[in-house]
């Protein structure tokens, strides 16, 4: 028998790279292996880099930085002139596993020169960026849950001179018989829009933005079937949005109006900050970054902090890279590509792709309403990356799609998507 074994042909190698997309994928590949069961935990800690980027370490806390993650087996990217004193900071790309992680953090909460702040700054976005457990959104009448699956934002746009849609729904009537039609075809959440945003817009007074949309909410507040979001720039129009039924506000100018926070938070609503830059009007023209995704990054930070400091609860307050909004085309895709780095704020990610320029821009001769296919694909690939929620016209065709999305995910494991599970001691088995 052993004879007959040696004569059989050797049989060829394959080798195939895993594409775990979270703990728990990756340790059901372990334990295929039949690896002892100990050695499963402490093996799937290793088995990831996470890139984490930090801007404006001061020069005396980058080398300690880089040499204590040299101490855990990491390593840290940063300016040549930290060497020689030639600068006073710099950016940092740390690079560790999950594991190496959990045994720097400690060390640094020890150090001087900030590094505690660091340590601290580091573990939120580690936390943030992997969180999968649904969480509650409380509302001003009507709450939501993110994170059982990608829910649709269905847009409705009361307005005269909206890019794609301008004018069908202007008339209330229209409108609200828009919104149920959007509930019947799968929507979670409505957004109610009386203020054409897009880039070159007239501006409107808020008090016919107001007349147009206090009907609308109005009527589908009586409904009671999904939470209402207004998509507004102005304090006084949220206020009172909110008090004829609103849940959420939808800030498209980043606390552009220093009452909106204030107002959100005084009447207890959930505060969706969108990233943008200028005004409708003036807005084309910003688009120069040294790094968008950075620089985006920041700027919808300091406005979480402000509308915390302002009231507004963590539990309250959503993200939304702005795509479209001070960006070109080719900066919107590059945001769109890295939804996922978004989810270090630790606020659910909202995306809004829908029927945009940048999507025209693939096909030049393509109008908003031939954008159907390139939309659902946009929406798609945002919640791939990590998006809770994306914002869209076609509300059927993306429903249709995000359910292949969600399930499968469903396949990937309880923690899944492009993060990587749980931060805590022990990664799930």
């Amino acid at each position: 028998m052993a004879a007959e074994a040696s004569r059989a042909p050797a049989r060829p190698f394959r080798a195939r790279v895993l594409e775990a997309s979270s703990f728990a994928d990756l340790a059901r590949a372990i334990v295929g292996t039949s690896s002892d069961p100990e050695g499963v935990g402490i093996m799937t800690r290793k088995a990831r880099i996470f890139p984490v980027a930090l801007r404006h370490v001061p020069l005396k806390a980058a080398p300690l930085l880089k040499q204590e993650l040299l101490a855990v087996g990491g390593d840290a990217a940063q300016a040549r002139g930290i060497a020689d004193h030639s600068v006073v900071e710099t950016d940092v790309v740390l690079l560790a596993t999950w594991g190496q992680y959990q045994r720097l953090l400690p060390k640094l909460r020890r150090q001087p020169f900030r590094l505690a702040a660091i340590a601290e700054a580091v573990d939120a976005g580690l936390r943030g960026y992997v969180a999968r457990a649904p969480r509650h959104v409380p509302g001003r009448h009507r709450g939501f849950t993110v994170g059982e699956r990608t829910l649709v934002m269905g847009v409705v746009n009361v307005t005269p001179d909206s890019f794609s849609d301008g004018g069908r729904w202007l008339d209330p009537e229209a409108a609200v018989a828009h919104a149920r039609q959007l509930v019947l075809e799968g929507a979670d959440l409505l957004d109610i829009g009386g203020e054409s945003t897009r880039p070159g817009a007239t501006p409107v007074d808020p008090e016919v933005e107001l007349a147009r949309i206090r009907p609308v909410i109005e009527a589908l507040h009586k409904d009671g079937s999904r939470p209402i979001s207004v998509d507004t720039r102005h304090a006084e129009v949220a206020r009172q949005a909110l008090a004829a039924g609103a849940d959420l506000v939808n800030d498209v100018s980043l606390l552009g109006d220093p009452g909106m926070a204030r107002v959100v938070a005084g009447a207890g609503a959930a505060l969706l900050l969108m990233h943008t830059r200028g005004t409708p009007g003036t807005m084309a023209g910003l688009t120069r970054y040294e790094d968008v995704r950075a620089e985006v990054f920041e700027a919808l930070a300091e406005a979480a902090r402000s509308a915390s400091e302002a009231g507004v609860g963590a539990d309250r307050i959503l993200v939304d890279p702005g795509l479209g909004f001070a960006k070109s085309a080719a900066q919107s895709l590059e945001l769109l590509a890295h939804v996922g780095e978004f989810r270090s704020l630790g606020y659910p990610v909202v995306v809004g792709a829908s029927r945009k320029s940048f999507l025209g821009a693939l096909r030049p001769e393509s109008r908003p309403d031939e954008r159907l296919e390139a939309s659902v694909a946009a929406a798609v690939l945002a919640a791939r990356s990590g998006a809770h929620v994306v914002r869209v016209h076609d509300v059927a065709a993306s429903v249709r799609a995000l359910a292949v999305v969600d399930a499968v995910r469903s396949h990937e494991g309880p923690h899944a998507s492009s993060g990587e599970g749980d931060w805590a001691e022990d990664p799930p088995p």
